[in-house]
């Protein structure tokens, strides 16, 4: 998928999800359903998941080379990288619970904050996608906690697709 495709696909999702969020009641943003996540929840988790890759792009190539290596595989288009997620997910619910199982209930004096904040980031991962090598993007892989190891212009895909998962998860249970 082309650079300027995907920060396109990043805006849609994010816009999606702010429209989403501006339009719900405060209260749900700390009450949830049994068994699931806060509004709330929901944003801080999306806001530190595109935190760490941004982090992680602010890093020389050589040394995501070097402490990373290189992709050893084609890059898969986003439906795959889509798909495999949620394979992944459904195959590793209880390990994907207990990595977020810290995530605490930020109070709703934070929302503001913490939507600020992700919409920041987004435009931050968008720009350094643009700026970015065509190469790099190809050839750099990153640890992701579910998925393995993927070459960054996955990473960004699946942030994407990220988004539009929990907005859907946001949609159906609340």
């Amino acid at each position: 998928m082309d650079k300027k495709v995907i920060t396109e696909l990043l805006e849609q999702k994010h816009q999606d999800l702010f429209n989403w969020l501006e339009n719900e009641p405060e209260e749900k943003w700390m009450n949830a359903p049994e068994g699931k996540w806060t509004v709330g929840q929901h944003a801080k988790h999306l806001l530190n998941s595109i935190q760490l890759l941004n982090h992680a792009m602010s890093f020389p190539a050589f040394v995501l080379k070097y402490k990373y290596g290189s992709a050893n595989r084609e890059l898969r288009p986003y439906d795959a990288v889509a798909k495999r997620y949620q394979e992944k997910l459904a195959a590793n619910l209880e390990r994907a619970k207990q990595f977020n199982s810290n995530l605490k209930i930020p109070p709703i004096v934070k929302k503001e904050e913490i939507l600020t904040s992700l919409k920041i980031q987004n435009k931050k991962l968008q720009h350094k996608t643009m700026k970015w090598k065509d190469k790099n993007l190809d050839m750099l892989i990153l640890p992701h906690p579910l998925m393995g190891k993927m070459p960054v212009r996955e990473l960004i895909m699946w942030t994407a697709h990220h988004t539009e998962h929990h907005l859907n998860s946001l949609k159906n249970n609340y």
